[in-house]
């Protein structure tokens, strides 16, 4: 059987037109495929690791929203919609990606790579309670709809050449934050918002002279942050650190030494489980032993395998996904 023509829909609404007019500079209108600040770095991938859906909503049948990581997206309907072809056209898109047997695949993954932007599938999978949820990041939807205005047959081009010349360059990307309501300079991403917390609540808390293990530790959460890691309340690697230091402190006679530690009351987010026994105990150390907890942190809680550990005994206990423990040895350029 031969294959069937793709075959138009009925256009975007007037007043998605008129929205998006609104809002969007007369200066997009060009056929360039241009991207937002920082977009090369977008390499949407199924599965990404604790991605999920920060904002979503529809907009005369064209669905979009913002990740938790800031990307703004279109649902594979709503990218559909836009470029005014099937939905059954953006399927094949994400299924022939890595074969590359149509025009469409082929000339998409051109638009992106001349601009230095490559991904490994042009949806990133979101795995939720009723299903797999794909979104098409804004940078892959801006190709698809390059695609269809310039390079489709014309019997699809209208819809398409319409909704470019208002989308085209960065207005996609500002169109989707302004219907959603998200402000990115205000937001705090879904992955560090309980860190942030936390912070918040330890900041200046601990007494003139002190240092507390959760502050001094900071730096090792934002770099598992930034290679994937969740950082919420199933991860709290300053308990496991706390415990392993005290027992250092105390072997070692540090106290006489450095002077005595003194106690302080740690406290978590109201919405942690662990703020049920709030305030915590924990313990503030002289600033005196700085360099030698630090000496320790690297050479013995990390380099000695403790911290492999921690993340080996949650994902045990299925408070971890186990791919966090490949994450730490990345992260830290353990071996595993």
């Amino acid at each position: 059987m031969a294959k069937k023509p793709e075959t138009t829909i009925k256009p975007i609404d007037a007043s998605f037109d008129e929205v998006v007019g609104a809002i969007t500079p007369k200066s997009s209108k060009n056929r360039m495929l241009t991207t937002a600040p920082g977009a090369s770095a977008i390499t949407p991938a199924q599965g990404r690791l604790n991605l999920q859906i920060e904002k979503q909503i529809e907009v005369d049948g064209v669905g979009m929203g913002v990740l938790t990581d800031g990307t703004p997206f279109l649902t594979g309907r709503g990218l559909a919609r836009l470029c005014g072809v099937s939905n059954a056209r953006i399927v094949e898109l994400s299924a022939d990606w890595v074969n590359e047997r149509r025009a469409l695949t082929k000339r998409v993954k051109e638009l992106l790579e001349s601009k230095s932007i490559k991904v490994e599938a042009p949806h990133i999978k979101i795995n939720q309670r009723s299903g797999a949820f794909y979104a098409y990041p804004d940078v892959v939807c801006i190709a698809v709809l390059e695609y269809y205005a310039f390079d489709a047959g014309e019997g699809v081009r209208d819809t398409a050449i319409k909704n470019f010349r208002l989308l085209a360059g960065k207005a996609l990307h500002d169109f989707i934050y302004s219907q959603v309501g998200y402000d990115p300079e205000q937001h705090v991403p879904a992955v560090w918002k309980q860190f942030h917390d936390r912070v918040s609540l330890t900041y200046n808390s601990v007494p003139t002279g002190y240092f507390s293990v959760f502050k001094e530790i900071a730096d090792m959460i934002v770099t598992l942050g930034q290679a994937g890691l969740s950082i919420d309340s199933s991860f709290v690697p300053d308990g496991s650190v706390g415990i392993h230091w005290a027992k250092h402190w105390k072997a070692q006679e540090l106290e006489s030494k450095f002077g005595k530690r003194v106690p302080w009351d740690h406290n978590f987010p109201d919405y942690f489980p662990q703020a049920k026994s709030n305030p915590q105990p924990a313990n503030a150390y002289p600033e005196a032993a700085l360099p030698e907890f630090r000496r320790w942190m690297r050479e013995n809680y990390i380099g000695d395998g403790k911290f492999t550990t921690y993340i080996n005994t949650k994902i045990k206990q299925k408070e971890l996904p186990a791919s966090f423990s490949q994450l730490v040895i990345a992260a830290y350029d353990l071996d595993s």
